[in-house]
Parts: C-alpha cells; sequence; structure tokens
C-alpha cells in the first residue's frame, strides 16, 4: 500500500472511529445536559455536534468534493437550544459518512491539488488532515463534557489488566530494507563514539602524566 492509500484509509477510519464516540456519548446525556454550557463563552455539546457537521461538509464535501457550500457558521454556535439526540446524530452520521466514501474513493494524486474552502487556499491533503484534526479535538471535548456531567466511565480504553487487549507490536517498516538501515545507523553510531573517543584520549594521557608528577 502506498503513503498515499494509507493516509485516506486512515482518515477515513478515525472520522468514523471519533463519530461512533461521539454518538456513544450523546446517548448518555439528557436533552437538557446536550444544551448545557457554563457561560457564554463555552458550547454544549448541541453546537459542536453542528459545527463538525457543518466544518465536515464545507472541507470534504464542498472543498474537496465540489458540492454547493451552505454552510451557515454563525448559527452552528448560536443555537441555544434545538435538535435533540437522534436528530443531531443523524446530521453528523450524514455528513461523516458521505466524507468517508469521498475519501476512499479519492485518486491519490488529487492530494496535491490546490482547493479553497472556507476562504483558505490549500491542498486536498491539508484540507483532509485539517478536518481529522479538527473533528478529533472536538470529539475529545465532547468526550470531556460527557464525563464531567454524567461522572461515568465511557469505556474507550481498558484501565484494567483483565479488560487490556493483547498489545500488537508496530510491524517493522520496509521490511529488509529497514533492518539494513538500522545496522547501518548502529555501525554509524560505533564509530562516532569511537572517533570522540580517541579525540578525547590525548587529553585524558596528558593529565594521567601531569597528575602522576605531581605524586
Amino acid at each position: 500500500m502506498s503513503v498515499e492509500s494509507e493516509f485516506l484509509n486512515f482518515s477515513a477510519e478515525k472520522l468514523t472511529q471519533l463519530l461512533k464516540r461521539i454518538e456513544t456519548c450523546v446517548d448518555r446525556l439528557t436533552p437538557e445536559q446536550l444544551w448545557t454550557r457554563g457561560s457564554d463563552h463555552e458550547n454544549a455539546v448541541g453546537n459542536l455536534m453542528l459545527h463538525l457537521a457543518g466544518n465536515v461538509r464545507q472541507w470534504i464535501l464542498a472543498g474537496v468534493g465540489g458540492a454547493p457550500d451552505h454552510r451557515d457558521r454563525d448559527r452552528e454556535f448560536a443555537a441555544r437550544t434545538g435538535a435533540g439526540a437522534q436528530e443531531l446524530k443523524a446530521e453528523l452520521r450524514s455528513a461523516v459518512e458521505e466524507a468517508v466514501a469521498l475519501i476512499r474513493a479519492l485518486p491519490p494524486q488529487r492530494l496535491c491539488e490546490t482547493i479553497r474552502p472556507q476562504g483558505y487556499e490549500g491542498t486536498v491533503l491539508a484540507a483532509i488532515y485539517h478536518v481529522v484534526e479538527h473533528f478529533a479535538g472536538h470529539a475529545f471535548q465532547i468526550m470531556f463534557a460527557t464525563k464531567l456531567l454524567t461522572g461515568a466511565d465511557l469505556g474507550f480504553y481498558a484501565t484494567s489488566t483483565a479488560r487490556r487487549p493483547i498489545a500488537k507490536k508496530f510491524p517493522r517498516p520496509c521490511g529488509a530494507a529497514f533492518s539494513g538501515r538500522s545496522r547501518l545507523f548502529s555501525r554509524l553510531l560505533r564509530r562516532r563514539a569511537e572517533a570522540q573517543r580517541q579525540a578525547r584520549l590525548p587529553h585524558v594521557q596528558k593529565w594521567t602524566t601531569e597528575t602522576l608528577k605531581m605524586v
């Protein structure tokens, strides 16, 4: 698999994973908690879900996919109440699923293409990277808010030995090529250490001789 294909697949999988975790959080919240905010400078979980759906549609579906951009970003943060959990989940899932399908089908050669989502100029790769990063940031805000509001363990990460899956080692990249580079790097380090030792040797000998004269 090429690096480009790996990037696209990982981006799609990460968006899908985070969407499921957001849905798990929302299912634990009451309608009041869904729109609770501590102050006017904070955002409720409902606002964040509207915001994520808007961002995904504007940057991926419109920016990368060429769909019409009808986003009203101010509305996402202005809402103080509104849609219930099921409606919010449906809106966000629809946006993510469409984006994931587009990302998975994207020809790798388009990654370096220049686009202008939301008035920002950059590559398709940068747009996808931004969306995944942005989605993750707000997803963790939703997780944190859910823990504060419910005091519940969301169960996303095992905390006991019994629940923790057996760790898998990362595959060694590039197989034999990586092993060869590793041995070469080790030899270079040994040569450098030997060179440093040789450079210090005259100073050590001089110090030893002068010290013996003083004894």
